[in-house]
């Protein structure tokens, strides 16, 4: 495997670590990120003045000599699989994916195979310039396997890395529609009693909570007010269903991007997702209030009615705004018409 070498000196009042110091000072072309670098100096990659160092706390003078040894991108030890993808968009840099329910993001033990990222390693080929070291689709963010909807893949370093500092940084524009149990609506007084719930212009309920894994299932997120990860998830009521209404179409947005965010948050309100197994749970629907085919299709929904259907971000080479919406897919459609039929 060939390598390349990097070279550059270190700036006036350098960091008092090494590998922040080089993380500052190496060429931005190179797009390097601190976690990188920090493999490269503890694999003995990275020399000063002519003298390896493998202590990412090192310290580093002003005017140091830095030489670093890069390979080439090495083949991913995942298997590329000829699975059909909905591309949406793509350019050298990275492909914007609406991805069905069902598919797995990332191979796991449970999903070894079938994922998008075997699609993906498939798809890309050789455009895959290496993330990390590794020729592999980059990752920055995941949509639960039974969510629809988009999702952007670096195929490039550049790119992983600005996306990932947007992604940080919660400057990602993201929006799910989601069909819920209930009518979330600031006139509903049970809401405003409920801890982390509030309001503001306009009926848009916003849910602030820390939220950590459930402490008896580790396959669960639970809502927590002290410790855990902040998170913040906003609601805006679109449709409502049934007479009277017990079924609601709603758009959330995403402040955090937190692992089951919107249905955790929406389960704490009270509100959980048609078809969510795990937070949704099954609930008895007013039997003069729909059609027995729209019950029946909010009994058997088969998935979480959750899906991605906006994301917008600036491209991380280019600088260009970019964003993107996808239409609901098959299932929630044909449940929201069942929804809408009138009693017969």
């Amino acid at each position: 495997m060939g390598t390349r070498q990097i070279e550059f000196q270190i700036a006036a009042d350098p960091p008092p670590r090494l590998d922040k110091a080089l993380s500052r000072d190496v060429p931005a072309d190179e797009n390097l990120s601190r976690t990188r670098l920090t493999r490269l100096i503890e694999n003995g990659e990275v020399t000063i003045d002519g003298v390896e160092i493998r202590d990412p706390k090192a310290k580093v003078a002003e005017g140091a000599s830095v030489s670093i040894s890069v390979a080439e991108a090495e083949e991913s030890h995942i298997g590329p699989e000829d699975i059909p993808l909905n591309v949406v968009y793509e350019d050298a840099d990275l492909i914007v994916i609406n991805k069905p329910a069902g598919m797995v993001v990332h191979p796991a033990p449970g999903s070894p195979n079938g994922t998008l990222v075997n699609a993906l390693l498939h798809h890309c080929g050789e455009d895959l310039s290496g993330v990390g070291g590794v020729k592999r689709p980059g990752i920055v963010h995941r949509i639960d396997k039974e969510t629809s909807g988009l999702l952007v893949v670096a195929k490039s370093d550049a790119a992983h890395h600005g996306l990932a500092a947007q992604f940080e940084a919660h400057s990602v524009e993201r929006y799910y529609r989601a069909i819920c149990y209930g009518v979330p609506d600031a006139n509903d007084p049970r809401l405003r009693g409920i801890k982390g719930v509030s309001f503001e212009p306009g009926n848009i309920m916003r849910l602030t909570t820390q939220l950590a894994r459930h402490k008896n299932d580790r396959q669960k997120q639970a809502v927590l007010f002290h410790g855990g990860r902040h998170a913040v998830t906003r609601a805006r009521l679109v449709e409502t269903f049934g007479n009277p209404a017990g079924i609601a179409l709603i758009e959330c947005w995403l402040e955090t991007g937190r692992t089951h965010q919107i249905r955790v948050h929406m389960a704490h309100a009270g509100h959980g997702l048609v078809g969510d197994p795990v937070y949704g749970g099954k609930r008895k629907l007013a039997v003069k209030a729909y059609s027995a085919a729209a019950a029946e299709a909010v009994r058997s929904f088969p998935r979480q009615a959750l899906h991605a259907a906006v994301l917008g971000f600036e491209h991380p080479v280019t600088g260009e705004t970019l964003r993107f919406e996808a239409d609901l897919p098959k299932d929630m459609e044909f449940l929201i018409e069942q929804l809408r039929a009138p009693l017969t």
